[in-house]
């Protein structure tokens, strides 16, 4: 898992990729030409992990498109049926980005790196049940349109010359 290691000397995190398997895949826009990330990463102050929170990391210069130091990202090569979507990974050693990067809307890290929570946790819930909710109904949608248009054409495909 990626970590972000909070570092209250310089007002840092410090996020780093131990593995190609904590790498950050698929995300879209990545490969090329995207200059930010919302990066998802383990909290790490005083060597005591606080759960994964988001991350705004800056990736590449805007003028240049080249990456930072410490980052490394690309494109994943050729996706099946979506050939022209710049979908990326990215991999961070030892990657400083400033304190204010963190988004803190509910969880905030002083500068001196004390850990608190803003308002109520469960409205975090809440917004997570939401979402799988939302996922549901429109899976829901799309498989009942998809099971109507193969039945249509099952009823009207012809197979044989002779039917």
């Amino acid at each position: 898992m990626t970590t972000a290691t909070y570092d209250p000397l310089t007002e840092t995190f410090v996020i780093n990729t131990p593995n190609v398997n904590a790498a950050k895949w698929w995300i879209g826009d990545l490969g090329l030409y995207c200059n930010h990330a919302s990066v998802y990463a383990q909290l790490i102050i005083n060597n005591k992990k606080y759960g994964v929170h988001v991350f705004l990391v800056p990736i590449r210069d805007p003028k240049t498109l080249k990456t930072y130091d410490g980052v490394e990202a690309g494109d994943i090569g050729p996706k099946l049926g979506f050939q022209n979507k710049d979908n990326g990974y990215a991999i961070f050693t030892n990657y400083r980005i400033p304190r204010k990067n963190m988004l803190m809307k509910y969880h905030v890290v002083s500068k001196e790196g004390q850990y608190s929570l803003r308002g109520d946790e469960k409205i975090s819930y809440a917004t997570m049940l939401l979402t799988r909710s939302g996922l549901t109904e429109a899976s829901f949608y799309f498989i009942s349109k998809g099971t109507t248009i193969s039945v249509r054409y099952s009823l009207v495909r012809h197979q044989f010359k002779n039917s």
